[in-house]
């Protein structure tokens, strides 16, 4: 299956953290929304692949979330996904938090597609009902 997917992921603590080509940038502890597309071979499988980067069970980063992925402080507490609907642009958009300009946006004409929150109730239910109005 193919889709949108948005990855709710929390750092615990202030982290410094090396967005390859992007550069370094300081993040604070907080929850953080990275939607992405699943159009490419595998589908929904990058989902998947992102878990593991995350438990440290692949090293090769390809996308910016990964390198948030690949700190020790950081975990997928979500995954909320839009099967066959290109709506990246739109659910990233619709969501109100803080963007990480520069990150998870190099395939558009968008900012970004990489969001901050201190709350993590609140972005999540942002999360869902950005995916739920597309949908």
């Amino acid at each position: 299956m193919k889709g949108t997917y948005t990855l709710v992921v929390e750092l615990r603590e202030s982290a410094t953290v090396e967005f390859g080509a992007a550069g370094a940038r300081d993040l604070p502890a907080g929850w953080y929304a990275y939607t992405g597309s699943a159009f490419g071979p595998g589908g929904f499988a990058r989902v998947e692949r992102h878990r593991e980067l995350a438990r440290g069970e692949r090293d090769a980063r390809h996308w910016h979330v990964d390198y948030l992925l690949g700190h020790p402080a950081s975990r997928i507490v979500e995954a909320v996904r839009t099967a066959d609907a290109d709506v990246e642009c739109a659910v990233s958009g619709a969501l109100d938090a803080e963007p990480i300009a520069g990150l998870g946006a190099s395939d558009c004409d968008c900012d970004s597609h990489f969001r901050f929150s201190p709350d993590r109730e609140a972005l999540e239910r942002a999360v869902r009902r950005a995916h739920d109005r597309v949908a």
